[in-house]
This record gives structure tokens, C-alpha cells and sequence, in this order.
């Protein structure tokens, strides 16, 4: 009888990070993070607990990188991606956190108009 070691998935956000990342690469790292979660955000949504601790992980990630961006437009425009993974999620106490971490009006306004819920 032959053993097997179960195959774990690599995922984007449980990568390590080589080195410092310079602001455009942070945010392209964000975008491909939330790329690569949505599907797990959006079942996480539907209550699947282990996609739910998928989402969370990314998600994590993708705020600890967006903290280190000192361009605030770019710092901006990658929160937005992270909102709208969190709204996938149905995650919108986190949305709503980082949606008020966004400086930029326009950028606001657009998560606004994509997300009227988030509006207190």
C-alpha cells in the first residue's frame, strides 16, 4: 500500500517576499492577491469555512503590503482592490475600515459608487 502526501496549494499570498518591494511591485503583488482570492472570497461568502480562512489569509497580506506603499495615490488605489475583495466576501466591517483609509476623493467616490453600502 502506497502513501501519498496530500498535495497543498500554493498560494499567491502565502509566498515569501524577497527583499523589499518598491511601490509599483507592492501594488502589483495587491492586485494579483486579490485576483487569485476572489473565488475564495466569493465563497466565503456563501459560508464556506475554509474558503472564508483563504480570503482572511489573503486579505491579511494584501493589507500588510498596502501599509508599506508611500505613495498615497498607489496606497489608495491598492486599498480600493482590498475593499472590493472584502465586499466579494461579504466582508463589509472590514470594507467599511478600509474604506475610511482612503484619502484620495475620486478614488473614494468610485468605491462609493462601486459599494453604496459601505456609506454610514
Amino acid at each position: 500500500m502506497k502513501w501519498f502526501a496530500r498535495k497543498t496549494r500554493h498560494d499567491i499570498w502565502d509566498e515569501p517576499i524577497e527583499g523589499p518591494l518598491g511601490d509599483i511591485e507592492a501594488a502589483a503583488r495587491i492586485r494579483a492577491i486579490c485576483e487569485a482570492a476572489a473565488a475564495s472570497a466569493a465563497r466565503a461568502a456563501q459560508g464556506d469555512k475554509r474558503e472564508s480562512a483563504r480570503y482572511e489569509r489573503a486579505g491579511k497580506v494584501a493589507m500588510e503590503i498596502a501599509m508599506k506603499i508611500s505613495d498615497g495615490l498607489m496606497r489608495d488605489d491598492a486599498v480600493h482592490r482590498i475593499v472590493d475583495l472584502c465586499m466579494k466576501a461579504n466582508d463589509l466591517k472590514t470594507a467599511q475600515i478600509l474604506f475610511r483609509a482612503i484619502h484620495a476623493s475620486w478614488i473614494r467616490e468610485t468605491v462609493q459608487q462601486d459599494h453604496p453600502t459601505l456609506v454610514e
